[in-house]
């Protein structure tokens, strides 16, 4: 692995993290568009922007020339935000050397076309290995150093297996499967639970709440997932249940957290311009709406905070709505 030298594109706190990860075991440079940022990686290992008090390793290098960093790179990682991730592509879409494997680090969805970002990057640029990095990854404990544990999906398996070794590393655990589709949709699914629990949050719903909804959205996600061509059982593993009990529970949770302020009654135009990182959730919800419908996948969970989002609905309205959806088998719709 230590002659692989790996690239990242992005520079937020998932990106900077799985980078101070990745250079225990091989060569990495960081690109970020910002030059100041840029420098203070360079020059002060820290990201105070995304990752505040959090010491980089000195072996991370960051630049802010793309094409040179694509060029040169054995393994790219994609940590761009799922709206922006196909116009960086088109760019360097040239300069990628043939075979080198490129990962996602993206948990949403292309709102125009509802694409996957391993579904992006195969029509961009095609006949590359493509796999995802997923789970319940909250990027300030992984870098204070506690334990976690993540998967890396890629078809095949084989080339999963050849990668793995650049992730794992020391607390961090990294997983392998075959189900791309599954192990994506799982990361991207869960932001809209995570609001959905946010809004109870916020309005004081209580514990049992939480948990209820947790559980009925895991079912919601899995429908879903399982319609569009995922495994069932990928949706119990990390890729799922681990990354949604992670996200809907932690006050570090991007979208939790907007949840809990459209429960207060704030508006999410004055949440998302207090926002310095992308809560994806809010993003693709749209997205992901349109695709139950195709499906024909029953999601009054995922609904509600499609119309919380969009302005048709409130938070209030949306917790009276779903106590009034009818009981019935635990293992119906709904």
């Amino acid at each position: 692995m230590a002659d692989l030298k790996v690239g990242v594109l992005g520079g937020g706190s998932w990106g900077t993290t799985v980078a101070s990860l990745v250079t225990r075991n091989a060569p990495v440079q960081l690109w970020a568009r910002n030059p100041d940022a840029v420098r203070e990686i360079n020059e002060a290992h820290s990201n105070e922007r995304y990752l505040p008090g959090i010491e980089l390793p000195k072996k991370l290098t960051a630049t802010a020339d793309l094409i040179e960093l694509v060029a040169t790179a054995d393994v790219l990682v994609m940590g761009i935000p799922s709206q922006n991730f196909r116009s960086v592509l088109e760019e360097v879409k040239d300069h990628i050397r043939a075979w080198v494997p490129i990962i996602s680090l993206t948990k949403g969805l292309e709102v125009d076309t509802r694409m996957r970002m391993t579904e992006v990057i195969e029509e961009v640029v095609p006949g590359h290995p493509v796999g995802v990095l997923t789970g319940p990854n909250l990027a300030r404990e992984i870098m204070e150093g506690r334990a976690a544990a993540s998967v890396l999906a890629m078809q095949g398996g084989g080339n999963g297996e050849l990668l793995r070794p650049l992730f794992n590393s020391g607390l961090f655990r990294v997983y392998s499967n075959e189900d791309v589709t599954g192990c994506e949709l799982g990361g991207v699914l869960k932001n809209i639970i995570a609001i959905a629990v946010g809004m109870g949050d916020g309005l004081g719903a209580g514990d049992n709440t939480r948990a209820g909804l947790i559980t009925r959205g895991l079912a919601e996600v899995t429908r879903l997932g399982v319609a569009m061509g995922g495994k069932a059982r990928t949706f119990s593993g990390l890729a799922g249940m681990g990354d949604m009990i992670a996200t809907c529970t932690s006050d570090q949770s991007r979208n939790r957290s907007v949840g809990v302020q459209l429960g207060k009654g704030r508006s999410i135009e004055e949440i998302i311009a207090e926002m310095v990182m992308v809560a994806e959730g809010v993003k693709t919800a749209p997205a992901v709406m349109e695709l139950a419908k195709e499906h024909e996948i029953s999601m009054p969970i995922a609904e509600d905070v499609y119309k919380v989002v969009i302005g048709e609905s409130t938070a209030t309205r949306a917790f009276r709505g779903l106590l009034r959806v009818h009981a019935g088998a635990e293992s119906e719709p709904g």
